[in-house]
């Protein structure tokens, strides 16, 4: 009886929406909408149709590549011909807002019987609203997990990744398949680029940090993100795909071309592997932890998951603010949540639709994202008002300590003060 209720009420909801979708009175034809994955196309525009199908508004979703994407949204900011709905990220959003060229979302979404942000992730929801405004709604979230090749850790006669490795048992296995290959495969890799997928990760789990919690202090010269820094220096010297391969390959390629064991990876990407000729083979862990107390067990703190959110956002001067809110309110229902976690695209953004994204591939197994949530420790993506300016100077500078190890605390002393000068002028 309790789930033929609960199926009521979601297809009452669900009438809910088509109906308001049909009785709108729209004054465009076409709304234009920007995203930056290629991955997430299909699933979304599925998902728009069915809109287009209720409000005869099409809806044409184009797929533009990370920096191309920063630069037409800039390029339109200043031109006045931003897309009409959008992706906004944390590297960006406050620098949007601030400059007051989000739409504002505050009454629609108070108005609305459909968004409620108590259904949706706190700090996605926070990193979108500014002064009490709220400009964006969460399109999903994500976590990190460990991604292996049984075949070959089978071939080189070393154990499966398991949910109890510490970062320590990664770094045997890591040298143990680049040692056993005479350096034919590599452990693992790790670019300067890749830090929530990766280093974040492991500078949280040390007990260091990136941004102070008031985002006023760097926490690049921590003495706990120094740690964590030694401990990579071990790898990039012993284990880990040399920088001039990741200059030319991204981990995800190397690994998908069998030149890396392990690879950490958001679950964004489970699909590019999923795809990938070959899954089989592929597997998914919890993210090691680092037994920073030294009791043989994961501690709270120990095994961190950095998470991030999309925002479904609307340029300022949008020409259709009610049809970009109705857009934006679509995709951010309980139903379409729903369906975009049961079609693979990513895990929601509202809280308890991302079960279903779990089932969405046969045959992989990659409940260690969701076990993440679960049995770690989730920190929000660091950022602040000029993140892209701090984290890309970082990802240039960062070169010199994956070339070089020993220069190590001299480049984050650097990037630090850097890094604060910038916090300052915020």
């Amino acid at each position: 009886m309790k789930k033929v209720r609960v199926l009521v009420s979601v297809l009452l909801a669900f009438a809910m929406l088509f109906s308001a979708a049909a009785l709108a009175d729209y004054s465009v034809d076409t709304l234009e909408v920007k995203i930056w994955d290629n991955n997430q196309l299909a699933g979304l525009q599925e998902i728009a149709d069915l809109w287009t199908e209720q409000s005869g508004v099409k809806v044409n979703i184009q797929v533009v590549n990370w920096d191309n994407y920063w630069t037409l949204l800039e390029a339109g900011a200043t031109g006045g011909d931003m897309p009409d709905v959008f992706w906004m990220h944390s590297n960006n959003a406050e620098m949007y807002m601030s400059a007051q060229k989000l739409l504002d979302l505050t009454d629609y979404i108070a108005n609305s019987d459909v968004v409620k942000l108590e259904n949706y992730y706190q700090g996605i929801t926070d990193l979108y609203s500014k002064d009490g405004k709220y400009y964006a709604v969460a399109k999903d979230h994500d976590t990190i997990a460990l991604l292996y090749n049984k075949a070959i850790f089978d071939k080189y006669g070393v154990d499966y990744p398991t949910d109890d490795w510490t970062w320590e048992d990664y770094k045997a296995a890591a040298e143990k398949i680049t040692e056993a290959s005479g350096g034919e495969v590599y452990g693992g890799a790790c670019n300067t680029g890749n830090n929530q997928d990766t280093f974040y990760n492991i500078i949280y789990d040390f007990g260091g940090y990136v941004i102070s919690d008031d985002k006023k202090v760097s926490g690049w010269n921590n003495e706990n993100t120094l740690k964590a820094f030694e401990f990579m220096g071990t790898l990039f010297n012993n284990a880990w795909a040399p920088q001039p391969m990741l200059a030319e390959n991204g981990k995800n390629i190397l690994f998908e071309n069998n030149k890396i064991a392990m690879d950490t990876e958001g679950s964004w990407m489970i699909r590019e592997f999923y795809d990938h000729e070959g899954h089989e083979d592929y597997a998914w862990a919890m993210l090691p932890y680092e037994d920073v107390n030294g009791n043989g067990q994961c501690d709270e703190g120990e095994r961190v998951s950095i998470y991030n959110g999309l925002g479904w956002a609307a340029s300022a001067d949008v020409k259709d603010p009610q049809a970009a809110w109705d857009l934006i309110e679509w995709f951010s229902s309980y139903e379409m949540q729903l369906k975009q976690s049961e079609l693979g695209v990513t895990m929601a953004g509202y809280i308890g639709c991302s079960d279903a994204f779990m089932n969405a591939f046969p045959g992989m197994d990659i409940s260690a994202f969701l076990k993440m949530e679960t049995e770690g420790t989730l920190v929000f993506r660091p950022y602040s008002k000029y993140t892209s300016r701090w984290e890309d100077q970082a990802t240039r500078d960062l070169v010199t300590i994956w070339n070089d190890p020993s220069t190590t605390e001299n480049v984050l002393n650097t990037l630090a003060a850097d890094m604060n000068d910038l916090l300052a002028q915020e």
